[in-house]
């Protein structure tokens, strides 16, 4: 699902970084499992991006 996500999001940096945040952000707050295929991607996606933040709510 990731792979597909990080293919529709435009190439320009400042929205991909802020996708695979939202991402994380969502998967964080909704306490969903990531299997390790999805954790490459957004790791090697945020290294590109040192000062995107992630905000969290967890969700109730």
């Amino acid at each position: 699902m990731l792979g597909q996500l990080l293919r529709a999001v435009p190439p320009h940096a400042g929205y991909r970084c802020q996708c695979v945040t939202d991402w994380g952000a969502d998967k964080t707050r909704y306490q969903l499992a990531v299997d390790p295929s999805e954790e490459a991607a957004p790791s090697e996606t945020l290294s590109r991006c040192p000062n995107e933040s992630i905000t969290v709510t967890l969700a109730r």
